[in-house]
């Protein structure tokens, strides 16, 4: 399997314990390029609260570093306890954690540190890989179980991983007195993809998180975490943007545009001129998106047509301050966000003719030339979604 046939899509959802404004659980998640691989990390701090979170961002973080450089699980996880406290109760660490390192082969490890078991995905059925349990001293007399597993993923996979809030949700109540076991979760997520077996990593991590603060009668007893890793195809997008610098180009833009298999979007109101011209095809303006920016347009064959720098600085600027789907608004950025993280692989592909209407000094400072602005949407796809980005100029 290689990295066209194969996407990793990893999501998650997070909600807080009842009264408390920072979760106490940590996600954290890295792509490798140079390896590509994708390291995914959860960890439950113990309570909650702040200091929940500090021990959970420490652990999480010290396991991410130390998985990047290919440290053997044993000597990460010695290393974690051997810097974290012991609850002097209740004679366990102060954080948890969860491991799962992918590459673009689908070869997956897994380590798991008192966390609830991961819930794996395959073809609709619960699949359990062979798990070698390690033994990690921190002291003489004090010895704890580290559970490792690998297994080449397959597409249509999906790992889940779960914090003890979602395990334990509903603990007490009558239809689960001694919480949601962590099997009755997996055919319950089972009986979902039954019936809609495209369902996005967001989605169902929403899905299960949902169900779980349901569990607890939407009065959540501890910090609810849910991660979902899905293997599955990647979904393609071509955004144009800009006129080629040699004018003879112009044909060939257009015919990139026609062939391109995957959603496409021309961003620039000549860009869109010159596809039009060139294969023939009426552009229609939409005035239900009208707001401060100009409205989106729509031409056969391509999914959204919008203006220029404008339009892409917007889109920049919500990136940069982190936005998720289903992503609100009706306007033009609005809409090309959407398309930007609901598609995997980005082809981004900028023309270099200078555009005289930005040469003019009264235009806002901060339209940025888009040559820049492209570098930097770019950058921000890979870096904060994760995204597989590839940057062109014509």
């Amino acid at each position: 399997m290689n990295r066209d046939e194969l996407y990793i899509e990893i999501a998650s959802k997070q909600l807080s314990k009842k009264g408390e404004v920072i979760c106490g659980d940590v996600f954290l998640s890295k792509k490798i390029q140079e390896e590509n691989r994708i390291i995914t990390v959860l960890s439950d701090g113990l309570g909650s609260g702040v200091r929940a979170n500090v021990l959970a961002t420490l652990t999480a973080t010290m396991g991410l570093n130390f998985t990047i450089e290919h440290y053997p699980p044993e000597h990460t996880a010695k290393t974690i306890l051997d810097t974290l406290p012991v609850d002097k109760n209740r004679k366990i660490s102060y954080a948890t954690f969860t491991i799962v390192d992918s590459d673009a082969d689908g070869e997956t490890r897994i380590v798991n540190f008192d966390n609830p078991p991961l819930i794996i995905v395959r073809g609709n059925a619960l699949f359990t890989p062979e798990i070698t349990k390690k033994r990690i001293s921190k002291k003489p007399g004090n010895t704890r179980e580290l559970y490792c597993s690998s297994f080449q993923a397959r597409l249509e996979d999906r790992i889940i991983l779960l914090s003890d809030g979602v395990s334990q949700s509903g603990l007490g109540t009558a239809q689960y007195p001694f919480g949601w076991d962590v099997t009755d979760a997996g055919n319950w997520i089972c009986r979902i993809l039954d019936t809609e077996p495209g369902i996005s990593a967001s989605e169902l991590a929403g899905r299960i998180t949902e169900h779980a603060h349901a569990n607890d009668i939407y009065d959540a007893k501890d910090d609810i975490s849910c991660i979902v890793i899905y293997f599955r195809h990647p979904r393609k997008l071509l955004l144009c943007t800009g006129p080629p610098f040699h004018q003879e180009d112009d044909h060939r833009l257009a015919m990139t545009v026609d062939s391109f298999s995957g959603s496409k979007v021309l961003s620039g109101g000549t860009t869109a001129e010159i596809v039009s011209r060139e294969l023939g095809r009426e552009i229609e303006v939409s005035l239900d998106s009208m707001s401060d920016i100009p409205p989106v347009s729509f031409m056969q064959g391509v999914d959204l047509v919008t203006e220029g720098v404008l339009t892409l600085g917007r889109v920049s600027a919500r990136l940069e301050a982190g936005v998720q789907l289903p992503v609100k608004g009706k306007d033009a950025a609005s809409a090309l966000l959407s398309l930007l993280l609901n598609n995997d692989q980005i082809f981004l592909l900028a023309g270099t003719r200078i555009n005289e209407a930005h040469q003019d000094p009264s235009l806002p400072v901060e339209l940025e030339i888009r040559r820049n602005l492209v570098k930097k949407v770019k950058r921000l796809l890979e870096d904060k979604y994760l995204k597989e980005v590839h940057l062109d100029f014509i």
